[in-house]
This record gives structure tokens, sequence and C-alpha cells, in this order.
């Protein structure tokens, strides 16, 4: 499905639940495609953007991921339960937006790399007012920011996550980056 398609058919959906959240991160990533992100602007008006790329990090196991080295204050967010937002800041400018997902204490999230035509997590969190007051936000329960189904399953394919060569040469070349 093209993402202009994706773009179009953004339109009010279910509110996604805290079970869907709570499973594992390689279910959860490729299932958030289609979603509808909803946000509310400072002018009160709600809008909706579809997923069109995500990127799984699981765990402590995973060297990419922030949670590797274990529980920090910044990270301490991922190894609550699936459904709150991990915000983080990168290069002092750019706000990444993480869906944490999986059970209390099995740290792991989904970098929101791509929303309808906007392509990279620091252009769109930028586009919709995301910064440092999202950390911790309730997906389930929130105002201002949550997730829709729409009942869309677009096709989708997988490729390496992007920007972790510090991870190492296995970690770097995982398939765990989605995109329609």
């Amino acid at each position: 499905m093209k993402t202009e398609s994706l773009i179009e058919i953004a339109k009010p959906g279910q509110r996604i639940s805290r079970e869907f959240y709570t499973r594992d991160v390689l279910e959860v990533a490729p299932d958030l495609l289609g979603k509808v992100l909803v946000v509310k602007n400072n002018d009160q008006s709600y809008y909706r953007y579809s997923l069109t790329e995500v990127e799984a990090y699981r765990g402590t196991e995973d060297k990419a991921c922030h949670a590797s080295k274990g529980k920090t204050l910044r990270t301490s967010i991922m190894f609550e339960e699936g459904g709150h937002l991990y915000i983080y800041l990168i290069y002092g400018m750019y706000w990444m937006l993480n869906i944490v997902t999986g059970p209390i204490g099995e740290p792991q999230a989904v970098l929101i790399r791509g929303i309808g035509d906007i392509c990279g997590p620091g252009k769109l969190t930028k586009k919709l007012g995301i910064n440092k007051l999202f950390y911790g936000e309730d997906l389930v329960t929130s105002e201002r920011i949550w997730l829709e189904d729409t009942g869309i399953k677009p096709g989708y394919k997988t490729g390496p996550r992007v920007g972790i060569e510090y991870a190492g040469a296995h970690w770097k070349s995982v398939p765990w980056r989605y995109f329609c």
C-alpha cells in the first residue's frame, strides 16, 4: 500500500488497548504500521497520522537498545508496562518518540521513524510538537496523544536499523526496521 493512501485514510478508529502494547516488541513493531497516531495540538485540534516506518529495540541483550546498559533515570520508563512513551534527545536538538512494549521488567521499545509522508524521527517530533514533556505519557489513557486502529494492515518490508553502528556488526544488521 502506498504512503499516500495511508494518509488519506487516517480517520478515527478504535483506541488501542494495553494488551496490544504488552506483547513482544518484534510482534508490536510490524503491527504498528498503518495504525493512526493522534496528537492534540496547541490549538486544541486533533491531528491524525498513519505510521509508516518503525524500528524495534529489544531489551538488555540488544546492544543498540538503551536498556542494554541497565536501568537509568533516562531509561526507567522502558522497564514499565508497555503503552508508555520513551522520549529522549539526540544531538542536543532532536526528540525521539518511542513506544514502550512488553511486560514490566522487560525493557523494549519501538522508535517511530515515519508518519504519513514525513520520514525521519526528528522531523516528525518537530512537526508534532513532541518533546520531553511527553516522557512517560500513557497511550492508553492520555487525552493528548494515543494510537488508533482503523483495521488497515499494510504490507511491509524489513531492513536493518539506522544509525546504530556503535552496537556492533550483529546488532546493526538485524532486520528490525519495518516500513511500508
